[in-house]
């Protein structure tokens, strides 16, 4: 099973990104997990701003990359801060690139955060996804608390068998819903 992983955040030492890591080192046999890093907007492979007048056929090579990304994925996991009681803009501005085409339609998606404050982010990207129609899956949706870490810190917390259980638990719930729908 193939899973993308996105982060919100586009810090050097975001924790949301290290919980991505740490969930790519800890997924289970046959579970891999692919790390997206084209949201920044700078730079050969960046998204640009979201403009439907430049939504066309082709899209912009990086919005390519990233539909293709998602279309090759089984499943996605969005790590997502919140920033002024909302969704970071570098990946609400990777959703919008989503939202009038197909790539995620039906694609379990499992939201997990480094903070149990982003309670608004998680609202936000909820409602998101739902009008993108991606499935999210409850049960693959975890907090592990890092904010305020330092990046030692939050590597030790990740490292701790109660986070690789839980991450490990996450993707394995991921798992299981991929292979429901495919029974379907």
């Amino acid at each position: 099973m193939r899973v993308l992983a996105i982060s919100g955040s586009l810090r050097a030492a975001s924790t949301n990104s290290a919980l991505l890591r740490a969930a790519a080192a800890a997924a289970p046999d046959g579970v891999t997990v692919t790390v997206f890093t084209g949201l920044d907007g700078r730079g050969v492979g960046s998204l640009p701003l979201f403009n439907p007048d430049e939504d066309g056929d082709p899209p912009p090579p990086a919005v390519k990359d990233l539909r293709d990304s998602l279309v090759a994925a089984d499943a996605v996991v969005i790590a997502c801060p919140e920033y002024a009681h909302g969704v970071p803009g570098a990946l609400k501005n990777a959703l919008d690139w989503v939202v009038a085409s197909s790539e995620m339609v039906d694609k379990p998606v499992a939201l997990m955060h480094a903070s149990p404050r982003s309670t608004y982010a998680r609202e936000a990207l909820t409602e998101i996804l739902t009008v993108i129609s991606a499935r999210l899956i409850d049960d693959a949706s975890i907090t592990i608390p890092l904010m305020g870490k330092t990046p030692e810190d939050a590597a030790a917390t990740l490292a701790r068998a109660e986070s690789v259980a839980a991450l490990r638990n996450a993707l394995t719930a991921i798992e299981t819903a991929v292979t429901a729908s495919a029974a379907r």
